[in-house]
């Protein structure tokens, strides 16, 4: 007598929802047979179907995930939420960009310094290329650099498996010499065509870290940076997962 599979046992053949099965089984796409109300899986008929698709070529990959941008891979909104608690938490502004320096998020807890320079084209076009400078730096771990005015800024890389796709930004901290000679104050005014004493304002109110807290923020920047990275994973997981199912369902 020819042995017969339960839907259960299709499901963890398969790895697809019962409902899944049931749906193959009535459209005809699995070998099944309808016992009373019960559905039952030939198990011959089974190891055949599953050998033929097997051998079957397999069809165009008409998508690939790893090629896919970072914003289209990540919960936005959940993102900035969990970027604007650690930048709070923190005291820094942080912000997610592509490898381009495009931003993919707001920026978070933003400083007087970064809503003055965004005021003006050339200021957020700075912003940008510091941004995409530094997502492109060769160092894979974060670390701070001088940036515009001297301002420290620090990244840590976001990875797909074995492809870079974006970077997580903590700016606008203080260096050790802060703040600029009048001098230097001048030339970075004159350079954005802003007022002195607007910069000199702005310049006030920039934070200052002890050793310990730019440690924290490197350590946490990096943390971030994982947490998107298993996010992306998991997701290009669930939506292969799905891709799988479709292809069962129009087998």
């Amino acid at each position: 007598m020819t042995e017969m599979l339960t839907a259960k046992e299709m499901q963890g053949l398969l790895q697809v929802d019962r409902s899944t099965i049931y749906r193959m089984a009535e459209a005809g796409r699995l070998p099944a047979i309808k016992v009373g109300k019960q559905w039952r899986f030939p198990h011959e008929r089974v190891e055949k179907w599953l050998k033929n698709r097997v051998d079957a070529p397999a069809a165009p990959v008409e998508t690939n995930r790893t090629n896919a941008s970072l914003a289209s891979l990540l919960p936005l909104d959940c993102v900035q939420l969990i970027q604007d608690a650690f930048a709070e938490n923190l005291g820094v502004m942080l912000v997610i960009t592509d490898l381009a320096g495009q931003p993919i998020t707001q920026v978070s807890n933003p400083s007087s310094i970064y809503e003055l320079l965004t005021e003006t084209a050339s200021g957020h076009t700075l912003c940008q290329e510091q941004w995409q400078h530094l997502s492109q730096m060769p160092s894979l771990e974060p670390r701070f650099m001088p940036g515009w005015g001297g301002l420290l800024c620090a990244r840590a890389l976001v990875r797909l498996g074995s492809e870079l796709k974006g970077a997580v930004i903590a700016f606008g901290v203080a260096p050790q010499n802060w703040p600029p000679s009048p001098a230097s104050l001048e030339e970075l005014a004159r350079s954005l065509q802003l007022a002195p004493e607007k910069l000199q304002q702005a310049f006030d109110g920039v934070v200052s870290l002890t050793a310990a807290q730019q440690k924290q923020v490197l350590l946490t920047t990096q943390r971030i940076a994982d947490i998107l990275a298993h996010i992306v994973s998991e997701r290009c997981s669930f939506l292969d997962r799905l891709d799988t199912i479709a292809k069962l369902s129009t087998f």
